[in-house]
């Protein structure tokens, strides 16, 4: 049950963490990314259903991200596999943003820019679960 609970606190730490970076991306990109640069333009977002349901993936691929990483640690400390998993969790959230706009008429750099987001929030969610590990907030191993 100890060990369910860690795991639930860890996707929790990962799921907020990956949602605030989800949240400052959506507002750079709305505010600055498109109004200065006009091949950027269509990373603009308005507040509507889109929105919220690309913020409500974020989070939960940011929680199932948390329980994943701290998995990773519970079995490993090698620091290539931590970033491997950041990596590939950004990777394949970059990849599904530019699968999804490939119809897209737009030239490939706003793709570009949603994929290279996508590993920096996964960076940030590892950052977090570090810190949260480290002042025992949730716990890397197993106490049975």
């Amino acid at each position: 049950m100890a060990e369910r609970l860690e795991s639930l606190k860890a996707g929790i730490v990962g799921g907020l963490s990956v949602c605030f970076a989800f949240a400052l991306s959506s507002l750079l990109n709305t505010f600055v990314l498109a109004k200065y640069f006009q091949t950027l333009a269509c990373l603009q977002n308005d507040l509507d259903w889109h929105l919220c349901v690309s913020g409500a993936v974020a989070t939960f691929t940011g929680l199932l991200f948390g329980v994943t990483y701290r998995y990773i640690i519970r079995s490993d400390k090698n620091p290539q596999l931590k970033a491997g998993g950041v990596l590939a969790f950004g990777l394949v959230r970059g990849l599904t943003q530019i699968e999804l706009g490939w119809n897209s008429n737009s030239t490939i750099w706003p793709f570009l820019v949603l994929a290279g987001e996508s590993v920096l929030w996964f960076a940030l969610a590892a950052i977090a679960l570090n810190v949260a590990i480290q002042f025992r907030w949730v716990k890397p191993f197993s106490s049975i």
